[in-house]
């Protein structure tokens, strides 16, 4: 395909929340290398606090504004901002994007149309799959971060051919951006002589956290002196909240919504928990390696990709809680162990998990599709 001057790209998804999935893609619309690429992102459904550092990059963001599971004005909507923005490559990310996204961009004879699958995705239904299993013969890809959610797919009669595998990347920690562990416990109003146990990202039932209250008080009955703080807002918080009350947990958990300093706050946890039941490539636990804080999650496909066990961390299986309680009792204690892992895992992000080298993955592939 011959052209002369930089190739728009449009990515399209249903919202621009603090979610794993949609940071990937700011972090990828802002990242590539506008000599080869002009890109656009297309909100979906609504926008949200990701937006501004779009367009601090010079990104132009376009709201759609879907109001129901099937709208068609939406639809069409896309369609001419599509045809507006005249792009040579449609990226869609998650499902309602994902479906509306490729049949919009089909329709308005967009060179390269790809997708994006980010999760093992186990509510989806019958229809739901077959719409993916219908757009996946029609188009000319999809990416995502797991071989886990390949096999997924291809279970559900997605042929694996259809996806390329790009890891997860997270940006490198802005030194001058640190604050101290007597800083970070004070904002979180724990005591100094804790120990920091977090959590971080939103507060969906397929991250686990119910577990990990009561593994947290399970862990404070024993030693009393731990602390565990989830940094993360959702629509199980009000439910969250009452588990732990009912469960006595308040001395021990935390839960303090989203907070824009979580990064700063980071690297001063003992311990990092990820208890998903389902999942693609985690962010948070690529942060809390690139970070130096131990992790410990459950023994699900995304999280394999990341933890190899007893070496870049420690894996438990989904519900096993007494495990998590007792492996980080043990972690707790040892300093040796820790300082083990967190090398061992460290080594890993910085070897296979930068944010260029996931924006030059996504770039190799676009020219690759284009040049077919």
């Amino acid at each position: 395909m011959n052209r002369t001057g930089p190739i728009p790209v449009c990515l399209i998804v249903p919202t621009l929340d603090q979610g794993g999935a949609e940071k990937q893609l700011v972090m990828l619309a802002c990242g590539l290398d506008r000599s080869l690429f002009t890109p656009s992102v297309i909100v979906l459904t609504r926008t949200g606090p990701l937006e501004s550092q779009l367009r601090s990059a010079g990104v132009d963001v376009h709201v759609i504004g879907k109001n129901a599971t099937a709208d068609p004005w939406a639809w069409y909507q896309l369609l001419r901002t599509i045809r507006r923005i005249k792009p040579d490559i449609v990226h869609t990310w998650i499902f309602a994007a994902n479906a509306y996204g490729r049949t919009a961009a089909l329709c308005a004879k967009v060179p390269v149309v790809v997708g994006s699958e980010r999760s093992v995705d186990p509510w989806k239904g019958t229809w739901q799959l077959t719409i993916d299993r219908f757009l996946a013969k029609r188009t000319h890809g999809i990416s995502t971060n797991s071989q886990g959610v390949v096999d997924f797919y291809h279970t559900h009669g997605v042929d694996e051919s259809n996806f390329t595998i790009i890891p997860n990347g997270i940006e490198p920690r802005q030194a001058d951006q640190e604050i101290s562990r007597q800083s970070a416990f004070e904002r979180l109003g724990i005591p100094a002589s804790h120990k920091l146990i977090l959590s971080i990202g939103r507060l969906w039932h397929q991250k686990g956290y119910k577990d990990l209250i009561w593994s947290a008080e399970m862990l404070r009955i024993l030693r009393n002196d731990i602390s565990y703080v989830v940094l993360g807002e959702g629509p199980e918080r009000q439910r969250l909240e009452s588990y732990r009350d009912n469960i006595r947990g308040g001395a021990a958990v935390h839960l303090l919504g989203h907070r824009t300093d979580a990064k700063q706050i980071l690297p001063h946890a003992d311990l990092f928990w990820n208890g998903s039941l389902y999942e693609g490539q985690s962010n948070g636990i690529l942060e809390a390696m690139q970070a130096g804080v131990p992790v410990l999650a459950t023994d699900i496909p995304g999280n394999r990709d990341l933890i190899e066990n007893e070496k870049t961390g420690i894996l438990f299986q989904v519900g096993d809680v007494d495990r998590l309680m007792r492996i980080s009792n043990q972690l707790l204690d040892d300093s040796q162990e820790r300082s083990r892992l967190i090398q061992s895992a460290s080594e890993l992000v910085a070897r296979q998990h930068s944010a260029s080298m996931m924006i030059q993955r996504h770039q190799d592939w676009y020219l690759k599709l284009l040049n077919r």
